[in-house]
This record gives C-alpha cells, structure tokens and sequence, in this order.
C-alpha cells in the first residue's frame, strides 16, 4: 500500500520532467558497478538550476522511508517489481537508498514516467 502523498509524488513528476526536458540534461545508463558515483559527477554540472534544486529539495525534503517509497515506486512503475510484490519493492529500496538519495532517484532515466506509472498501478494520477 502506497504511504506517500500522491499530489506530492506529482509534484515530483513534473519537477522531474522539466528538469529532465532540457536539453543539457544528459543522463547515462545505470553503470556496472552499483557503488559508482556517477549520479553525483552527472548532476554536479546542475547544481546551479533552479528546477534541479527544487526538485533536489522536495525529495530531500522527505523522510528516509518516503525516499525510499519513492525509489521503489519507480522501480514498480520500471516493471522491476509487479505490484504484488510491493513490500519487497519497499525493503529492497530501503537497503538500496544511498546517503545521496535525492541525486539517486533524480538521476533515473526517464524518472517521471516511472513513477507516473507506479502512481497509476496504485490507483492514482497526477491528471486527476
């Protein structure tokens, strides 16, 4: 069951997807060693926009176990996870969730929609 705020998480969508529509954004696949930083190096170049650090904040904003919804919602909303499986989705985010957490899910190619899908598999849409 989905504890985060929808309204929020659409608020972090459309954060997301005007962060995501400039055309100096360019976000590389994940890389083959989960430790690497490369989130952070990708990000840095961001730092100074206005939209990257609201949409920084409104993550960091929140608790570590919304983060952590949040995350595991993409994921579901990836086809990671089925719906079914939501719980493990959440405990599996929760021992994932890195002390960068905002630059993590911020850093997710094509973040927006995966978590306007996830949004939708729990009966939910920002369009409402």
């Amino acid at each position: 069951m989905l504890e985060l705020n929808p309204e929020r998480v659409c608020n972090i969508i459309q954060l997301a997807r005007e962060f995501h529509a400039k055309e100096a954004v360019v976000i590389p696949e994940m890389p083959n060693n989960p430790g690497d930083d490369w989130a952070l190096q990708v990000l840095a170049d961001h730092r100074d926009d206005p939209v990257y650090r609201e949409l920084k904040y409104a993550i960091g904003d929140m608790e570590p176990d919304q983060q952590a919804q949040l995350l595991a919602l993409s994921w579901l909303g990836r086809e990671d996870y089925a719906l079914e499986e939501w719980d493990t989705a959440l405990q599996t985010a929760g021992e994932n969730l890195l002390s960068s957490s905002p630059e993590q899910i911020i850093a997710i190619p094509y973040i927006a929609d995966y978590l306007e899908e996830g949004l939708r598999l729990h009966g939910y849409d920002c369009d409402a």
